[in-house]
């Protein structure tokens, strides 16, 4: 796998402009949709039961992410992955802070077993969580690093049978196989809430155009990195409000040819 194919997958994102249904959480709704726009993509929050599945039926990738949860909002989630697997349409789930409370863990757990996941994308601790494994979490951030990702990354895609990213300093992305380490990004991207958040719905935007999701995984996280660092180029230490907003900008401006130069990742 080389770099030009990445930057190929992000062409046809813009090209192909999917329709990415997010059930996400409050906190980070405008910024990935924002973030999703700027891609090339096309966001749409649906959460009412009794539209979710027909949103899925109109879309190329679902994105489930439990930031704030209830209940009701899970089995909204439940009805609308059911569809998406019915219907062949990859299902993106981020467990945010799993393993905080036990109503939280309880609920990423259900997700986990009554929706098929294309793929799981978290921190360190989440994924373990999701897992059984008790790693430490603050709220929903992730505590300190605990173990080694890459070996947990590994086990919970054979175990859950399905791709994990497993997102840090570096990324991991495997499906169990064949693993990946992603080296682009910036410190910063961890001082602007919804930034993981983010890349979740970018990674559904990714997968939405490209059946290989261990490809459109990979382009995705390349992508996103270089723009954290080409954002960090622009404004400096200037603080996390210039960072957020140029972000926002360089989703916009990283090209294929930007990917195809500045791509950091190895097959390990």
């Amino acid at each position: 796998m080389n770099s030009s194919d990445l930057g190929s997958i992000l062409q046809r994102v813009r090209e192909e402009n999917p329709l990415v249904h997010n059930i996400t959480n409050v906190v980070v709704t405008n910024f990935t949709a924002n973030g999703l726009l700027s891609l090339g993509a096309s966001p749409v929050m649906a959460y009412a039961p009794e539209e979710v599945a027909d949103m899925v039926r109109i879309s190329r990738a679902l994105v489930l992410n439990i930031g704030t949860l209830s209940r009701e909002v899970v089995d909204s989630m439940i009805l609308a992955g059911k569809t998406a697997n019915e219907l062949g349409i990859p299902v993106i789930f981020d467990p945010v802070g799993a393993g905080a409370t036990p109503f939280r863990t309880e609920m990423a757990h259900k997700v986990m077993e009554e929706v098929k996941i294309s793929v799981l994308r978290g921190n360190a601790a989440e994924v373990a969580n999701v897992l059984g494994e008790k790693r430490e979490i603050k709220g929903v951030d992730a505590g300190v690093q605990q173990g080694n990702s890459m070996e947990l990354a590994i086990t919970a895609a054979q175990k859950l049978h399905t791709i994990v990213v497993i997102t840090g300093k570096d990324d991991v992305l495997t499906d169990g196989e064949t693993t990946y380490l992603v080296s682009n990004g910036h410190p910063l991207l961890t001082k602007v809430t919804g930034t993981g958040c983010l890349l979740t719905s970018v990674i559904g935007a990714f997968a939405g155009v490209e059946k290989n999701l261990l490809l459109a995984g990979l382009s995705a996280l390349t992508y996103y990195g270089i723009a954290a660092e080409k954002s960090f180029e622009k404004v400096g230490n200037t603080g996390p409000g210039s960072f957020q907003i140029e972000f926002i900008n360089q989703l916009a401006l990283v090209s294929s040819e930007d990917i195809h130069q500045l791509a950091l990742f190895n097959q390990v």
